[in-house]
């Protein structure tokens, strides 16, 4: 760990011909870096712009970028409407590539499911804002194609009584997109930038609600973990294809519907859910109601072709492993998990639903894995969902947890124990079994406590020096 002075940078850029000195913390995020190069340039902060070294090279734009000195400043060049369409236009291949592996995944290929998603998804496009009058009148004629189409099969009769049903090679149906091999690669890997991606475009979400944390973001995040750590530790080979349909499917629907308020105040406030579920794990066994209730609908059914047999076995996976998310029963887990992973058999079904939901528990809670520009907003997140409980709670006169406590928390006190006394254990046990997470997974958590413990003594220090200066103001008051 460095100094305090060690924590700032010093950059300088060419502004108008002369040099012009920027200072920031090395903590600082890429988007903070950004806004001040656009104050010191005098362009608005919200500009995207790039940076260009003496030989006219690109710089990035974070706290680690390479020192300059007054006499070779980096120029801030704002970036044209025509290349971020072009980044734009990168994003949404990447993205519609994305949906169509999850439909390719769950095999949604039936005539009914294909016709009516690409209706809502065209009667969606009408009503967006901004959208050009040439591609509104094309959204509407094909509307009106589809549901022409869909009246003509409607009123038609596919049967006869001396005729079996054959399928129509004439269907409308979805493009078809290879995923990139850099597109995979970056899924795969902990380091995955979800920030860049917007949320409506990852795929369907309406049964997420609008949380500061407990979002669809937040399930894409523990998602992309889970497929992450499934590739890295190489489970493709060591589970069935179902334990693996199980994991995934569990970490998209563990947060269904999460209201924002966590068990803690459903079963102190004594809401509807508390009582629904007599106080045990409300919010996990709501998340569970909530995906079968989906899943029961025919439109939604991914599981409509396995046996009854199987789908009660994927049906009991995914329920023990939403449930294993309640932080309640971390110790419980963690514990039972440490007397197996010394003598771990892959054969042994309580064996493996033990790894199972110790591998939900690391994804969910997994954006300290992350780098820093990508898990330090989802604390800001995290903090504004706790503070706006805690202010309830206050409100309804119920207990309020400190870490809750917008008066008392800050951001590296709420991250220093949870990293220290849950995160790296619960990983660094899970890496008794797969060594290879340790240099992607476990050793950025070691990093980032040692960020928040270094970001603590600053805080310390500073609040020191608040605390004397107000003491020598406190005494030369009575001295007077």
């Amino acid at each position: 760990m460095g100094s305090a002075s060690s924590a700032y940078r010093v950059i300088y850029l060419d502004v108008d011909g002369r040099s012009q000195k920027v200072v920031f913390s090395r903590f600082c995020s890429p988007c903070d870096i950004k806004e001040l190069f656009c104050t010191a340039t005098g362009l608005s902060r919200n500009t995207t712009i790039s940076l260009l070294d003496s030989t006219g090279a690109m710089v990035s734009i974070d706290p680690t970028m390479p020192n300059n000195s007054e006499r070779s400043p980096y120029k801030v060049v704002p970036i044209t409407g025509g290349q971020l369409a072009d980044k734009e236009e990168l994003f949404q291949n990447v993205l519609t590539q994305v949906a169509e592996q999850f439909s390719r995944a769950f095999k949604i290929n039936e005539l009914k499911t294909e016709v009516t998603n690409r209706l809502a998804m065209l009667e969606k496009r009408v009503e967006l804002e901004g959208m050009k009058v040439v591609e509104i009148e094309k959204c509407r004629s094909d509307i009106k194609k589809l549901r022409e189409e869909m009246a003509s099969r409607n009123n038609s009769s596919f049967l006869d009584d001396n005729k079996k049903l054959t399928p129509r090679r004439d269907v409308p149906s979805y493009p078809k997109y290879m995923l990139s091999q850099q597109t995979i690669d970056a899924l795969r890997k902990p380091t995955f930038d979800v920030w860049l991606w917007e949320s409506n475009e990852l795929c369907i979400h309406d049964n997420y609600r609008n949380n500061p944390f407990h979002n669809f973001r937040h399930c894409f995040c523990v998602a992309q973990m889970m497929y992450s750590m499934i590739y890295l530790c190489n489970l493709q080979d060591k589970f069935t294809q179902v334990d693996i349909l199980i994991l995934v499917t569990a970490a998209v629907c563990h947060d269904l519907d999460h209201p924002g308020y966590n068990n803690t105040y459903q079963i102190n406030a004594r809401t509807e859910l508390a009582v629904r579920y007599n106080d045990i794990s409300p919010l996990e066994n709501h998340h569970c109601a909530v995906a079968f209730q989906i899943f029961s609908q025919p439109d939604c059914n991914i599981f409509a072709n396995f046996d009854p047999e199987a789908f009660k076995q994927i049906r009991q996976g995914t329920i023990t492993l939403i449930l294993a998310t309640d932080m309640a029963r971390h110790g419980e887990i963690l514990d039972s998990f440490k007397q197996k992973v010394d003598n771990f058999d892959y054969t042994n079904e309580e064996h493996v639903t033990c790894l199972k939901m110790l591998l939900i528990k690391c994804c969910d809670i997994s954006n300290e894995v992350r780098p820093m520009e990508v898990a330090e907003p989802w604390v800001d997140c995290l903090l504004e969902e706790y503070f706006m409980q805690s202010d309830r709670e206050k409100a309804e006169g119920l207990p309020v947890a400190p870490f809750m406590d917008r008066e008392k928390v800050t951001k590296p006190t709420a991250q220093i124990g949870f990293i220290k006394f849950v995160l790296i254990p619960m990983f660094e046990t899970v890496m008794k079994l797969f060594p290879q997470i340790e240099e992607v997974m476990v050793q950025p958590l070691r990093e980032s406590r040692d960020r928040y413990e270094e970001l603590k003594q600053i805080d310390d220090a500073m609040n020191e020096v608040q605390k004397k200066k107000s003491e020598n103001l406190t005494m030369g008051g009575k001295k007077k």
